[in-house]
Order: C-alpha cells, then structure tokens, then sequence
C-alpha cells in the first residue's frame, strides 16, 4: 500500500503526521472520538458535535460560542492543547480561521494527503493518455466478441462456468441439465435438425434463433432441463412419442392409419402446388370453416430465394400464393409466439385461437409431446396450446439452407437460385425445375448428402406417425398427393375438403411402406442409443452421453 504520508520510521518523534491535526498530549481528551468532531470554544465547555450536524443550520447556531475569545482569537484552556488562535476543526479538516483567512492547508480525516492536490489544496501536474487513433475495432466486418489492444500480460478472458464449483463448492443437482448440455450433444455436434422445439419449451425465453438458423443461448439458463428432453435429437425418445399419439401399431410398416388416399386439386390454382395441392385445400377449408384462426407454413424470404421462413397463413390467398416446398427448415415451433402474429389474428383470448400446423415429422413430435403435459411453463405455451390441427410432411431427410442452394446448386452445379422454379425430392432423386417447368437438374439424392442435415439420419419417421394428416407424394401417380388419415381430428380436416377433391383410395401402399422400412434401416445404422418405443419418453443426458461419447458437465469444463 502507498504511504502518501511518509514512512513512521523515518519522521522525526515530534513532527506530526501531514493532514493531522496536533492534538497534543496523547493522554488529551480532545482528541476527536471516531463518530463527531471535538470543538473547542473558548468561552465553552468541551463537548462533541456530530460530523453530520456540524455547520448544519439551527443546531450549528444553538452551540455557545464566547465572544471575546472569537474576538482576541485566544484560548483560554491550558489542557486544550490547541495552537494559539483557537481554531476549531470542522468535520472537513479545515482549520476554522484557514476557512476564514482564504488559507487552503488542507486535513483529510483519514489522515492522509488528496491524491493530485499539493499541500496547498491546488493541482498538481497530471498525464493524460490520449486516446488511440485509428485504431478502433472494425464492428462491421470484426468478430463482435473479439478483444483489441490487450495490454500485454494482461488476460482479459470471461472465467469458465467451472470457477462456480471453485468458489462456493455446489455440485450440479443431478436432475439438472442445462441448455450448454443440448449445445454440446446436439447442436456443436451438427445433430440439430432445427426444428424450434427447444425455443418454445424454454420457461425463461432464454433461447433464440442465432443467424445461423440454429437454437442459441440468448440470456441465462436457468437449468430447468426442458430444452433437453423436448430435443428430439436430445433427450426426447421420439419412437414413444409416436406410441402415445398414434397407438401400438405405429412401430411398424407405415403405421396404424384410419384410411389413405391419393388426391388432388382440381382448381386452376393448384398449378403453382406442390403435387395435388391437398394441404393448401385442407388449410384452406379450415379457415373458410371457422375451425382455425390461421395455419403456420413456410414462405420464401424476401432476402435469400429459396431459403424458407415460417408465415402465418389466414387466408386463402396467403396459403395459395405459398404454395410449394421448400427444402429447409423453418424452426416452426421456435414461431409460435402468439406476439409475433398479434397482428394477423383476431382479437380473441388466447385459450380460444386455433390454429393448424405443417410441418416436418420431428416437428409434429416436438408439438405433441409440449402438449402432452399440462402445464404453462414454456414461454411459447399459449401458442402451443393453440395447434389442434398438425399436418406432416412426408420426410427422408431436410437440407441446410446454404449447403444445398449456394453450395451444391449455384456453385458446383451452376444452378442461380433465381432460375429454379420448383425442388422436388422424389422416388430417391432431387428434382430441379426451371421457371419454365423444364428440368434442370435430376439426380440421385445421396449426391447431396454433403447438405443434408446430420440429425436426419438418425429419424426412422418418415411418414409423421404423431399427426393428424400425413401428406406427400410417395405412393401416388403425378399430380396427386398421397393422404394418410391418422387421428379423428385429420378426418374432420378431410371431410370439409373432400368435395373439392379427385380421389380414390392410396395407389400403392408397399411404396409407402418400403421407403418407411428403408427409412428405419438407416436411422438404425445411425442411432448410438437403443431404439425402444416401451423405453421411457425422456433419455437422461448422462445416458446419452454413454452412448454418444458427449461430455457430461459440459458447463463445468469451460464449455
């Protein structure tokens, strides 16, 4: 520590410390006691006044002060052992007749020196650094999270989550996993197949879409798990959750539907439709019904073509004019944020919105198993709450965005996204067609398994076994769509839009079936966990972790 005052040893015995008063003997009563300020007067008894009353108003005025010795300046108590001038010392330091005289000698009570200040009270001399030029971190192209003109030596590092065990001891509960758990099993590990389910389950809305497209933390965790065993890459045992929904029979062939269909559209308006058109025609029955206040789907985003972003659909022309597929995931459920479509929905309490939902069979996993608990927990729980219709796309697999559209088509394949009018995935090829209907491009789908998402081979659901209606083109000629009716409520769905359809009954049910088993094959080759629809629906991180190799404690080891 610094001694502004000068060391003890090297101060004469009779020379008082800068900025202390004298008081004299050691044995004197006047020194000030630590709480108020010892005043001596005088023609006055000796007596403490508070430091926080001191020079205060009224009290200062009621203290007896003797004229004649404020006159002469003299004291008249041998044992005060004040200087000559009876000067008092108020509760700043400064000498009384100093204050009065202009004098700046000043007396800290802490009894030392101001630092920049001579014992004149004026300023001393000071450097100032100026500021760098030029050399200001570049925000725009930079890292954001970059650190410049470090001072050598110096570490300016966040510590690792592991320094709370260092400072207080706490253990991890072992229920507890946290969001930096799913970051490390599912999403650093390239398995996330970027459904959103993580995003909507979240009780603290601590988690948001990064620009990336996948899951981030956004504010703190709280540990409450929910991220983890709603993940159906995590902790969540997808092929129970179709056991729960769709019974007994969903674990094999292409499940226990009530009745299959193909069908098509035969307005003018299904041109622009992905095959026959039935989803756009059953949403739209919907709507036209009253049965739903809007439908979530994709739509193409105005900055990037191709790339596919979720849209609240409340009309017939909002769902005609996004009619298609898209060939990229949208997060549907990191979507269902009733706020972000405040706009678009009636103005109805939010226990009475219905909504219908397409999407993905991992994402119609994700939504039936939020709604199978009855709790309000999630920050996207009213949304949740709000999805009685699901309509599930028939799925192999789904592609990130930026790997398939400027990686494999525009740059190895020279195909501008601009110039691709429809993308179709059928009998085991990517299907391209220019804006003209001509295709472009048709080839074997495993060319593009570089752009795959990696989580998808480990999904043995291709047809949506959670939904209410599944919808694709396996199993049906061109044009038409084939239709698995699942759940009473996918019938209501159909019946509305039956009249309006050309159908007859499912044209080839062992296309349906085979490329079922052929997806469960190779889901199997990818599982590290047992496949076991009777296993409890939720895996324990540290269960996943012994089959999968992962870190447990990620956040306990600087992760």
């Amino acid at each position: 520590m610094t001694d502004r005052g000068g060391s003890d040893e090297n101060r004469p015995p009779d020379e008082r410390l800068p900025g202390v008063p004298d008081t004299g003997d050691d044995e004197s009563e006047s020194v000030p006691p630590a709480d108020g300020v010892r005043i001596h007067r005088p023609d006055a008894e000796h007596r403490t006044i508070p430091g926080d009353q001191v020079g205060l108003g009224d009290e200062a005025e009621s203290r007896p002060v003797g004229e004649a010795g404020a006159e002469s300046g003299e004291c008249s108590d041998d044992a005060c052992g004040c200087e000559s001038g009876g000067d008092e010392v108020a509760a700043d330091g400064v000498r009384m007749s100093e204050a009065n005289t202009g004098s700046s000698e000043i007396y800290s009570d802490g009894g030392a020196t101001p630092a920049n200040v001579d014992s004149e009270g004026n300023l001393t001399d000071i450097e100032f650094t100026p500021p760098a030029e030029d050399r200001s971190q570049n925000v725009e192209n930079g890292r954001p999270d970059e650190r410049v003109q470090v001072p050598e030596g110096v570490e300016l590092d966040t510590p690792g989550y592991e320094i709370r065990d260092e400072m207080n001891d706490i253990e991890t509960p072992d229920d507890k996993t946290w969001f930096m758990e799913l970051d490390e099993a599912v999403i650093d590990d390239g398995r996330c197949i970027q459904c959103g389910t993580c995003v909507a389950a979240c009780p603290s809305d601590s988690i948001g879409i990064g620009d990336d497209d996948l899951p981030e933390l956004v504010k703190m965790c709280t540990g409450c798990s929910l991220c983890w065993d709603f993940c159906p890459r995590g902790g969540l045992r997808y092929e129970r959750q179709w056991k729960i929904t769709g019974g007994d029979d969903n674990v094999s062939g292409a499940g226990d539907p009530i009745t299959e269909f193909s069908a098509k559209v035969e307005d003018d308006w299904r041109e622009g439709a992905q095959d026959g058109g039935v989803v756009t025609s059953v949403l739209s029955h919907l709507l036209e019904a009253g049965e739903i206040d809007g439908a979530l789907i994709a739509t193409e985003s105005d900055d990037e073509p191709w790339k596919a972003e979720s849209f609240l659909a409340t009309s017939h022309e909002d769902l005609v004019e996004n009619a298609g597929s898209f060939y990229n995931q949208t997060l549907a459920l990191g979507n269902l944020s009733l706020d972000q479509w405040e706009h678009k929905l009636p103005d109805k309490d939010p226990e009475d919105l219905s909504l219908a939902m397409v999407g993905t069979p991992c994402e119609i996993e994700g939504i039936r198993a939020l709604q199978d608990f009855d709790w309000d927990y999630q920050s996207q729980d009213a949304g949740v709450r709000a999805v009685d219709y699901t309509v599930a796309l028939m799925c192999t697999k789904n592609f990130n965005y930026h790997r398939l559209i400027g990686e494999q088509l525009e740059e190895k394949r020279d195909i501008s996204p601009d110039e691709i009018g429809k993308l179709d995935v059928l009998d085991g090829e990517m299907r391209v067609y220019g804006n003209d209907g001509e295709p472009l491009l048709v080839e074997d789908i495993e060319e593009f398994h570089d752009a795959a998402l990696k989580g998808c081979d480990e999904c043995a659901d291709f047809t949506g076994y959670a939904a209410d209606l599944t919808v694709g083109s396996v199993g049906s000629g061109d044009e038409y769509s084939s239709v698995i009716v699942r759940t009473e409520q996918g019938m209501d769905a159909w019946e509305l839009a039956e009249p309006d359809l050309d159908y007859h009954d499912l044209e080839d049910r062992s296309a349906v079936g085979g490329l079922q088993s052929w997806d469960k094959k190779k889901a199997f080759e990818s599982l590290d966990r047992p496949f076991d629809p009777d296993a409890p629906r939720f895996i324990d991180y540290t269960d996943h972790a012994e089959n999968y190799g992962t870190e447990l404690n990620p956040h306990e080891a600087g992760h």
